[in-house]
């Protein structure tokens, strides 16, 4: 990266944004604003609760306080740019800065997917803290390594003036298609290092949906409450981890043209602001322990 910094003259790029009608970025800014908001009390909500509470200390809330954490971090590499540009109207970003959110919203983003792979529902059973903590470390290192190379060959380009991003935020794609030399081997890692990483974490969260659903399956009738519940919380830890793969798939594994820009910012969207939000809801505040452990906190206070 260091040569490219060298050899290229481009220092700043414009991000074209979602839109350029002012009212209608007023009314994202408020809307942005307020999920950002959600997001951030939510998450960072939950992991307080989670490390202050004893009677959550158990390895589901271990996972459950660290997808919390990286929601907040995930969101706020986009976030916090995307509303000051609404804002502000000057939609620019240094190239150094560029690189680093491109960086950090790869790495993690794809640590979200390995943690999401290594969290089946029944963990206390089968996992020891030392097991946990081994997983959690294993998917942070997984998703530098994986942000580096991709980060790496995207910032070895040598763009071509005008430097601007379709995009409101620095995307893989967007930067490619300002380079003045070939992409095809950037291409083939997006398609081929990034899909296996989709293919091989979503393979692994339906496996242990599979069991899952089968142990709950055979719960006797006469614990039919129990049976729902379970039942229930599946589908929706299901639509969270759908919203989240599909988006991700739609933008890295759907050969993208300038028509189909448009939804690919709004696919963003949903997977960095509006999952991040939802996930508080359906993984955590939804569960009996969490909401008893809340109200003691509240109790305390």
């Amino acid at each position: 990266m260091l040569n490219w910094f060298l050899m290229n003259q481009v220092t700043e790029l414009t991000l074209v944004g979602l839109t350029d009608n002012p009212r209608l970025q007023a009314l994202l800014f408020i809307l942005f604003l307020l999920i950002y908001f959600i997001v951030l009390v939510g998450n960072l909500g939950m992991v307080v609760l989670i490390r202050s509470s004893a009677q959550l200390q158990s390895p589901m809330y271990f996972f459950l306080s660290n997808l919390s954490l990286l929601d907040a971090c995930y969101s706020s590499v986009v976030a916090p740019k995307t509303l000051k540009n609404l804002l502000m109207g000057k939609k620019t970003i240094s190239v150094t800065g560029c690189a680093s959110q491109l960086y950090f919203f790869i790495a993690l983003g794809t640590t979200v997917c390995f943690l999401l792979a290594a969290m089946p529902l029944l963990y206390s059973s089968i996992m020891s803290h030392r097991v946990c903590m081994l997983l959690v470390v294993s998917s942070y290192v997984l998703g530098l390594l994986h942000s580096w190379v991709h980060t790496e060959f995207a910032f070895s380009l040598l763009l071509c003036q005008p430097a601007k991003v379709n995009h409101f935020y620095c995307e893989t794609t967007p930067v490619l298609a300002l380079s003045c030399i070939d992409t095809r081997v950037n291409k083939c890692l997006i398609f081929g290092l990034g899909g296996l990483v989709e293919v091989v974490t979503i393979s692994a969260v339906l496996v242990s949906y599979v069991f899952i659903l089968a142990a709950v399956s055979r719960i006797s009738s006469a614990q039919g409450r129990y049976k729902r519940k379970a039942f229930s919380t599946c589908t929706s830890h299901l639509t969270t981890v759908s919203i989240f793969y599909g988006a991700c798939f739609f933008m890295y594994l759907n050969p993208s043209s300038d028509s189909s820009r448009g939804a690919d910012k709004w696919a963003v969207v949903l997977y960095t602001m509006v999952t991040p939000m939802l996930n508080p809801l359906i993984y955590s505040l939804r569960n009996k322990e969490v909401k008893e452990a809340l109200r003691r906190l509240l109790k305390i206070k």
